[in-house]
């Protein structure tokens, strides 16, 4: 499907042509016009479907066919300040030769920044994007006014209630004027998203893409290493695969700092981001990734959500993210658009349970790859998620098993 033929207003048409959008994807196929029709939407969609456009364009087109002056129009609530970024740079593409107005409202600015910010929410703007930390301290100085509020939207709201944010949920949500439309999307349908829709929606429509599954086009490969030969194996693969953008990611910022030293002594030209970096510290090394002027970014699960750039080709897990959603969204960060990708995950010996979990949550066994002959012997694989026994008892013989752990 076309997007000539949603009927959108023209000038939100011509953002679109100028963005370069085409054809619809299927979940925007599916909740542009339920939400276009007044409809109180619950979606779930895997990571790249297009879900941002999916709920941004039918609110643009709403706010352009009932703009009020001096009124916050819609408000946007996600998990991190990288996804409020995204989501405010794609509005400001799609809004080029519109009147629209927007915000992005995160925590870590400076004071100018919140000064912004403040009279944002006093005078008025049509979307506001907002993570609930940052709307919580607006809305305890007393001068936040929603009072013309046409659309509420939660986006990855899973990933906010894993990251404790129901409180500041909830409080937001007294704030609001009862009458508006609702948009809850979600990666995954746990019960309590399914008690946080029950609270806020009015009769919603469902939609379902594909869950917690990652795109057939993406390739996965696994490796099954002993832990000292995780380095050395992840130099090998990125000097022999090809890729445009690399994104390595590690479950701890201690461990993306080692790497990202590492990979540096053995010339790769890198960059690192986690919590400990500042906001324009993040920015930057964004920018300079996206731009192609740095090739290669070591992550935490920071990133796992809340990027969207189209030429990463190449995804690495350093280690075996905590549960399979994690996985899901690491890997989805390849393989974007139209685009392909390949995703390996190396699994040291204490990670082959989690690792077999997400293969029983991915339905299917990942290809294990052949660790090079030049790193010595390798571990079998043989979980006892996967098989109820206990570890290889021939592991012991094996020749040039590392010894430091």
């Amino acid at each position: 499907m076309r997007f000539t033929e949603f009927n959108f207003h023209p000038n939100l048409l011509e953002g679109i042509e100028a963005s370069n959008y085409e054809n619809a994807t299927p979940v925007q196929e599916q909740v542009i016009p339920p939400i276009m029709a007044g409809k109180d939407v619950i979606a779930s969609a895997q990571t790249g479907t297009g879900k941002t456009a999916a709920f941004l364009l039918p609110v643009m087109n709403g706010l352009l066919s009932n703009h009020v002056d001096g009124k916050v129009g819609a408000l946007i609530i996600v998990p991190t300040r990288e996804l409020a970024i995204q989501i405010s740079q794609h509005m400001e593409g799609l809004s080029y030769f519109s009147n629209l107005s927007s915000i992005a409202i995160y925590g870590g600015n400076d004071a100018q920044s919140f000064v912004a910010e403040k009279k944002a929410l006093q005078m008025g703007a049509d979307i506001i994007v907002c993570t609930p930390g940052r709307m919580i301290a607006h809305l305890n100085m007393g001068y936040v006014n929603m009072k013309g509020l046409q659309y509420l939207v939660l986006d990855e709201a899973d990933r906010m209630l894993d990251m404790g944010f129901q409180d500041d949920i909830n409080k937001i949500l007294q704030t609001l004027p009862a009458k508006r439309q609702n948009l809850l999307f979600s990666a995954t349908m746990p019960q309590k998203i399914r008690q946080l829709a029950k609270k806020i929606l009015h009769e919603p429509v469902e939609i379902n893409i594909a869950i917690s599954k990652p795109p057939e086009k993406i390739i996965q490969k696994a490796y099954v290493v002993y832990e000292p030969q995780k380095l050395p194996l992840i130099k090998k693969l990125l000097k022999e695969t090809p890729y445009k953008n690399a994104l390595i990611f590690c479950s701890r910022k201690q461990t993306v700092k080692q790497l990202t030293r590492e990979l540096k002594h053995g010339g790769f030209t890198i960059a690192e981001i986690h919590s400990d970096l500042e906001q324009n510290e993040r920015e930057s090394v964004l920018s300079a990734f996206t731009a192609g002027r740095i090739p290669v970014l070591v992550a935490t699960d920071i990133l796992s959500r809340g990027i969207d750039i189209d030429t990463i080709d190449l995804v690495i897990n350093y280690d075996v993210p905590g549960d399979g959603e994690d996985y899901v969204h690491r890997i989805g960060r390849t393989a974007r658009a139209e685009a392909d990708g390949a995703a390996f995950t190396l699994i040291g010996e204490k990670e082959q349970n989690k690792f077999a979990a997400i293969e029983q949550l991915l339905e299917k066994e990942v290809e294990k790859a052949p660790v090079p002959a030049e790193f010595g012997a390798a571990p079998q694989y043989n979980p006892r998620h996967r098989t109820g026994g206990n570890r290889n008892p021939q592991r012991k013989f094996y020749k040039g098993r590392p010894k430091s752990r």
